[in-house]
Formats: C-alpha cells, sequence, structure tokens
C-alpha cells in the first residue's frame, strides 16, 4: 500500500514511520516538503505520489502559543486538514486524521468520560482549531477516518514523561509541583500507529476515539511513570489553579474508545501496562539521553 505520512517528524509520525515502512511504500513528508496550510503545495503532493492512505499527524499543538498565534493554529489545524480532505477526495485515497480530547470542555465529572456521540465545546483556540479541522475532514473526505487521542508520550520529541525524567533527574529532592485535577489517558503514540495501521483499509468511518484505557491524572500518570523508571522524586500534587497557563484546559480529557472496542479493532491495553512496557523498550534510552544533554 502506498501512503503518505504528514507530519512525520513528530512523535506518533516517527512511530508511524517506523510500524508501517516495512509493509508498505511510504512518502514522509514534513515542512519544507509540505506546507498543509498551502492548498497548492498539498496537491502537487498528493498528485505526484498517488497515495492509497494520507495519514495526517501534523497539527499546531503548542496549546498556550495557540492563543496568541490564532492565524497560524487556524492554518495548520483548520485549513490543513480541509486541503488534505479536499485532495484525498480528488485522488481517491482514504485519509486518516488525527484530533485531539480539547474538543470537549472536560466539565463531566471523572470517572464519567466522553464517546464518540457527544456534544464537543472547546475551551481553547487549539481546541477550537482542532474542531474545525475535524469538521473539514468530514465535509470534504469521502473516504476517512478521525482519530481523536489525548495525553501522547514517546520515545522521540519532547513529551510531559520525558520532561518529568528530565526535572527529575536534574535534582531528585526538588519539589515538583504537577497538577491532579485533570484526568485524562496517557497514551503511548507506539500503540496509536498500531492502530493506525490496523485501520488503513478498515471499513470504519468517521470519528474514533484512540487512547489507551483507564485513567489518571497528570500527577499520578507521572510519579507511575518515575517509579517504573526506578527514578527517585519529590513530586507534588497541585491544583490547576496553582498552575494557571494562557489556554484554558480540561479538566476531564477521558476519553472511551466506544467504537473501536465495539468492532472488536482495538490496540489499547490499560495505560499503567503501556507504561510499563514503554520503559523496558526504551527506559535505557531515555537516561542515556538525558545523561547526554
Amino acid at each position: 500500500m502506498k501512503i503518505a505520512i504528514i507530519g512525520c517528524r513528530g512523535q506518533l509520525g516517527t512511530d508511524c514511520s517506523n510500524i508501517l515502512g516495512n509493509a508498505h511504500d511510504l512518502t514522509c513528508c514534513d515542512i519544507p516538503q509540505i506546507d498543509i496550510g498551502d492548498q497548492e503545495s498539498v496537491d502537487a503532493l498528493v498528485k505526484e505520489i498517488r497515495p492509497d492512505v494520507i495519514i495526517n499527524c501534523a497539527a499546531y499543538t503548542a496549546v498556550d502559543a495557540c492563543e496568541k498565534e490564532t492565524k497560524l493554529c487556524q492554518r495548520i489545524n483548520a485549513e490543513g486538514p480541509k486541503h488534505l480532505a479536499q485532495a484525498a477526495t480528488r485522488h481517491n485515497c482514504r485519509l486518516i486524521h488525527i484530533s485531539t480530547d480539547y474538543v470537549f470542555d472536560g466539565k463531566r465529572l471523572p470517572p464519567e468520560g466522553y464517546t464518540e456521540k457527544d456534544h464537543t465545546n472547546p475551551l481553547s483556540e487549539y481546541g477550537r482549531t482542532k474542531l474545525a479541522g475535524e469538521e473539514a475532514v468530514l465535509d470534504y473526505a469521502k473516504n476517512h477516518v478521525i482519530l481523536r487521542t489525548a495525553w501522547l508520550y514517546s520515545a522521540y520529541g519532547n513529551n510531559f514523561l520525558k520532561t518529568m525524567l528530565r526535572l527529575a533527574l536534574q535534582d531528585p529532592k526538588r519539589p515538583i509541583k504537577v497538577v491532579n485535577d485533570q484526568y485524562g489517558s496517557l497514551t503511548w503514540s507506539h500503540t496509536l500507529a498500531l492502530q493506525i495501521e490496523k485501520l488503513l483499509d478498515d471499513k470504519i468511518h468517521g470519528i474514533v476515539h484512540a487512547t489507551s484505557e483507564g485513567h489518571s491524572t497528570w500527577f499520578e500518570g507521572a510519579c507511575y511513570f518515575l517509579d517504573a523508571m526506578n527514578v527517585p522524586h519529590n513530586l507534588q500534587p497541585c491544583s490547576t489553579a496553582e498552575y494557571p497557563t494562557p489556554a484554558v484546559r480540561p479538566a476531564n480529557s477521558i476519553l472511551h474508545n466506544s467504537r473501536l472496542n465495539h468492532a472488536g479493532l482495538s490496540t489499547f491495553g490499560g495505560w499503567q501496562k503501556e507504561i510499563e512496557t514503554f520503559v523496558k523498550m526504551y527506559g535505557e534510552k531515555l537516561l542515556n539521553e538525558q545523561l547526554k544533554s
């Protein structure tokens, strides 16, 4: 199968490239090879490659910066998916588009979470533009699936777990405040990439939730990860109010994989088990990276 991975240098793009490369004909693209905010750039690439599937991992994910960089955020997160959706329909290929938990307001009380049927109500510019991107894919791509995921981590690039590791290694006795009243599911991008592989030619269509099973707070997840890494730490729980940010984040980001589970297609396990496997595979690499930095 011919596959174009857009945003190939990010966490998920890297895992998709690694997992799909052995069995498929990949074209891995990122800036400057493609600018999804430019219709001509998208059309030229898709026309040249003629892929069977486009996987869009590209997004402007600097959530706080999105509050000021509104035009850039709109261009990448909303207009980009529209251009890809139009090109996918024009050239008769499937579009797999990655979206986010931030399309919800998070006001539902945990442990209740959100299904694909629930009403959206984003609180931030990032969430609003990602929702606009979803709507564009729904409107313009005939053959598509939109995967909403959350709290991604991987062995590549920057993410929450790697930040916690870096801070703990710098000074294990230093108190580090971590938010303990926001709930979600830490999700390994490797498992999400495996899920994408399973959906390449499946007939499932529309919006699909795709996160690890179960949930934690940021504080609970960070403690579990550092304990699995056998790294001493002094993490301390705090409230969202104690850690203000420019963008409002949903207090409840728990997504239920209702459609995947109903169809028997889910690749996800519990978030704790996935962190344990992640540590077994990449723990030494993560430690070596921090020691060299």
